[in-house]
């Protein structure tokens, strides 16, 4: 995650805090700490819808989409929790003027924003709560945002609209308001690519999608996504998917296994001809090739490394790909990344059949590759159950987590409440770190 934007985030929401705090002749600064409290929820909530855009150069400012949404999700819990400390103390200083009709609705859309985002946060942090109602929560928190921001304008407060407090937290809930308006728009309407579905294959129980672009195509990079809606199907919902090849007049292929109910509804309803529309690419799940590379896959998190594989120069120092399979016929792509490594002389296959009784460790990994890592990148495309385990292990070989690179590639997570609760009963008592049996997706 970029440091830079976590700086700016942190900075734009503490900063009121300084701007009220130098207000002259207020005595109440209890009701002052609450109105600072109010300011940075208005301005992490605004954060949290601009965060939600994929607007070009957000990557860029605060790191890969995984890492943006993650930073989207602590926003919004960040605002919670400022916006029921704003409520519990009491903000309101006396001696403000006279309320009017505007104040009193000011004041009830408060407490509306308030309860409804408190509901609407527990829903979209609760994993269990099905995807339509997700959605549907984050669609309106924007809403609930707008009511907020009409409370700021409108609630009495110790400062004008017109001073450096108001216009700072004013600007802030019209580019968050203008972002949410955005993320209302239809998918058609924003930045996207129209391709064709060209060839439909099935592979390891995944289906192979290979488009062509009505114009000029994308461009991705080795490793990177896009974010891809199938016009005409009845499902339309843009869903985030791995490139599994690119060619340089722009034909694309990705390889969908049926892991929930949309990916397993999705190799049935597509067909050659039909209008994929594909915004991106996006990720910075991007391949070094400067230092020794063990890239590990798991299922169809072979799939970037497909890419990177494909492009791997002559001259890049040695690569060594792990990939974790239940079967042979489970593997994505087998015999096509045989081939590739077959023709790149410093790339190293080794395939993990669990169901031959075979499991990949850090000890494995530091047999084939060499006891000393620590000059080693390691790169990562799989369950996170393997990903927590590998990670951890690896670091007795010197694969530090600057060293170890992968992508959230799970854009709705919840808390880690449950992880964290494993954490303390283990340090309670004493009990050993819990190792998750390796599956493939």
């Amino acid at each position: 995650m970029n440091p830079i934007g976590i700086c700016i985030i942190a900075g734009t929401t503490l900063f009121p805090a300084y701007q009220l705090f130098m207000l002259p002749n207020v005595s109440d600064q209890i009701a002052l700490f609450s109105q600072c409290l109010g300011l940075a929820a208005l301005v992490l909530m605004a954060w949290g819808q601009i965060l939600a855009t994929r607007l070009p150069g957000i990557e860029f400012m605060f790191g890969g989409l995984d890492r943006v949404y993650i930073l989207h999700k602590w926003a919004g819990i960040a605002a919670m929790v400022a916006i029921l400390l704003h409520d519990t103390i009491d903000a309101e200083m006396r001696d403000l003027g006279r309320e009017t009709v505007l104040t009193e609705i000011a004041e009830t859309l408060g407490e509306i924003s308030l309860y409804g985002l408190l509901v609407l946060v527990v829903i979209s942090v609760a994993t269990f709560i099905p995807y339509h109602l997700w959605k549907w929560s984050h669609k309106a928190m924007g809403a609930l945002f707008a009511a907020a921001s009409f409370h700021f304008f409108f609630i009495m407060k110790p400062f004008a609209t017109s001073d450096p407090a108001g216009l700072y937290t004013g600007a802030f809930c019209l580019a968050g308001f203008l972002a949410y308006v955005w993320t209302l728009l239809p998918e058609e309407v924003r930045p996207s690519r129209a391709y064709r579905i060209s060839n439909l294959e099935q592979t390891g129980g995944a289906t192979a999608i290979t488009m062509v672009p009505d114009a000029a195509g994308l461009r991705p990079a080795p490793g990177q996504f896009g974010i891809f809606s199938f016009v005409g199907s009845g499902h339309g919902e843009p869903h985030p998917y791995s490139f599994s090849k690119t060619s340089s007049d722009g034909t694309l292929r990705v390889t969908v296994k049926p892991l929930g109910d949309f990916t397993t509804r999705l190799g049935h309803i597509l067909e050659t001809g039909q209008v994929v529309r594909v915004q991106g690419p996006f990720g910075r799940f991007r391949l070094s090739g400067k230092s020794p590379e063990v890239w590990i896959a798991g299922g169809i998190g072979i799939t970037p490394f497909l890419t990177w594989a494909t492009s791997l120069k002559a001259d890049a120092d040695p690569v060594h790909l792990f990939y974790c399979v239940r079967t042979r016929n489970d593997a994505v792509h087998l015999s096509e990344i045989e081939e590739i490594a077959k023709s790149k002389p410093n790339l190293s296959l080794h395939v993990i059949v669990s169901a031959e009784g075979n499991r990949l460790t850090a000890d494995g990994i530091a047999k084939v590759v060499g006891a000393d890592l620590s000059g080693v990148k390691a790169s990562f495309c799989g369950p996170v159950s393997l990903r927590r385990v590998l990670q951890k292990d690896l670091l007795r070989y010197g694969v530090t987590p600057r060293r170890f690179h992968y992508e959230e590639f799970e854009f709705r997570t919840g808390i880690g409440l449950k992880r964290l609760a494993q954490w303390l009963v283990g340090k309670s008592w004493g009990a050993a770190p819990h190792i998750v049996n390796i599956k493939s997706e």
